[in-house]
């Protein structure tokens, strides 16, 4: 298999395959963000991609049973290229139960009805998207490419075609002046956007981003440590969604956390309010990270 730069995936998919079917991110101007601002966004010659999963099914065909196609928002790619990617998955990898990749709100609207079913009859399971935060000033300023709305209506369209959602959301990353208001934004949004799984991760400012150039000048102030654990409690507080897995076990977070919205909304309060009350230990800094 060829990759190119850092190649980037979600925790639940640490034991996939992961295909780099594009390269970059075809947005790449959220302000946080360096993950892919390595390289150009492009997509990678579909004779080199189906090379590389025949190549990991010789290699490994019968213990492959999850596929992840990178890089960043690789649903942008036409159906030319998914469809044959995804009938070749299905070739070399027969045990295959899920294909997902990470997507963007314009990637879903962009795609017509017609198309997206398509996609998910041939096989793509799952949709990883990160608004990042329902509050419309930070949307704004974190340049996410997408409004509160356009999430909504994504994630109407991706369940209509029988889409799974995961949606990511960045605490602190409204900064310490509307920590609250990107809280409660943010649940309301989870809440519309009724996903299968609600992942939250916590803002790192990386050297070199745009926003590391407004927290050097004074114009960004990341949460300090109870403010982030209050922004996640006003999250687990107030998103409803219907039936959600909610995980907060990524590096980037203090306080690994785990259950069923709003089932176990109630036990992960109390873990939550433990933690504020110097209770639960946190996981320490020198531990986490991107």
């Amino acid at each position: 298999m060829r990759y190119q730069g850092r190649v980037y995936r979600p925790p639940s998919e640490a034991d996939a395959f992961i295909l780099q079917a594009t390269l970059g991110c075809s947005w790449n101007h959220c302000t946080y963000c360096d993950m892919y601002r390595d390289k150009a966004f492009s997509v990678r010659d579909l004779a080199e991609a189906l090379a590389d999963v025949r190549q990991a099914g010789a290699l490994a065909g019968d213990r492959v049973d999850k596929l992840f196609v990178a890089d960043g928002d690789a649903l942008v790619m036409g159906l030319d290229h998914w469809l044959p990617i995804l009938d070749a998955a299905h070739t070399a990898f027969p045990r295959l139960r899920r294909v997902s990749c990470y997507a963007m709100a314009r990637n879903v609207l962009e795609k017509s009805d017609d198309e997206l079913r398509a996609l998910r009859a041939a096989g793509l399971t799952r949709l990883y998207i990160g608004p990042e935060s329902g509050d419309p000033d930070t949307l704004r300023r974190v340049a996410k490419g997408g409004t509160f709305d356009d999430h909504v209506v994504a994630a109407a369209r991706a369940h209509a075609a029988g889409f799974e959602l995961s949606v990511i959301v960045l605490l602190g990353v409204a900064g310490a002046a509307r920590s609250d208001a990107h809280a409660r934004a943010t649940a309301a949004l989870i809440t519309a956007m009724n996903p299968a799984y609600f992942a939250a991760l916590t803002t790192t400012v990386v050297p070199g981003t745009p926003l590391a150039k407004l927290e050097a000048t004074g114009r960004f102030t990341l949460p300090d440590v109870a403010g982030l654990l209050r922004e996640l409690r006003t999250l687990v507080h107030d998103a409803a969604p219907t039936d959600a897995v909610f995980r907060t076990n990524h590096a980037s977070n203090y306080l690994p956390l785990g259950g069923r919205l709003p089932r176990d909304r109630a036990r992960i309060l109390s873990v939550l309010d433990a933690a504020l009350d110097g209770r639960v230990p946190l996981r320490p800094e020198a531990a986490r990270g991107l």
